[in-house]
């Protein structure tokens, strides 16, 4: 069983949920994987490339379990969707669903400003300061369901005080899952990180059901 973690946007490996995540991980024996999505360059981020990312991370039919973090979420549930049987499971921490038409909605008139530049700077959290982004990374977006349907079992993390990701797209994602997802609901916005041993709490139960820890010989 392989385990990763895909972080956000403008977000990085080192993130403290991802590391929190981890350790909580190795204390029950496994490894969690946590790819650089802003390699090879920040300007030159797309989901599709982020989704060949996984694919050659995770040749091969061996059982996933997938973590994703608000664009990561997306980018998670996409892949997954896309790949039948692959993943075992799914955890989606305030997942970015209606990535392309709600991100240029939420950019408002910078929107236009990024289609005819081209490039737009983005504050980015992981690396410190602005870093240009390609108009190409909207254009991917929209090609993309705004509401990926994996087969495979799938907890949902939502805050209800994000002002990112609106909670009704986590609750219209567990609608359309029919039974296939269940959505925890905390009083916190988006980052999640206001109580990381609360929110292991959420999630340990959920591996033990569909990705438990292997049994000693």
């Amino acid at each position: 069983m392989r385990f990763v973690w895909l972080h956000g946007f403008a977000s990085g490996p080192t993130s403290s949920k991802g590391q929190f995540v981890r350790a909580r991980l190795r204390e029950r024996g496994d490894d969690l994987l946590l790819p650089d999505l802003n390699e090879p360059s920040f300007f030159g981020l797309t989901v599709s490339r982020m989704l060949a990312q996984l694919d050659a991370l995770l040749p091969g039919d061996e059982p996933v379990v997938l973590f994703g973090s608000s664009l990561g979420g997306f980018t998670a549930a996409t892949w997954a969707a896309g790949r039948p049987g692959r993943v075992r499971a799914l955890v989606l921490l305030a997942p970015a669903f209606d990535l392309g038409p709600r991100w240029e909605r939420r950019m408002g008139n910078d929107a236009a400003r990024w289609r005819g530049a081209g490039r737009f700077a983005f504050e980015h959290y992981a690396r410190g300061g602005k870093q240009d982004l390609s108009m190409a990374f909207l254009d991917d977006a929209h090609r993309y369901d705004a509401f990926p349907l994996p087969g495979c079992p799938t907890l949902v993390i939502q805050g209800t005080l994000d002002d990112v990701v609106e909670p009704s797209l986590a609750r219209e994602f567990t609608r359309r899952m029919e039974g296939r997802a269940e959505l925890v609901e905390l009083p916190e916005g988006h980052e999640l990180n206001g109580d990381l041993p609360g929110l292991w709490k959420r999630i340990e139960p959920f591996l033990e059901r569909y990705a438990p820890r292997p049994t000693p010989k």
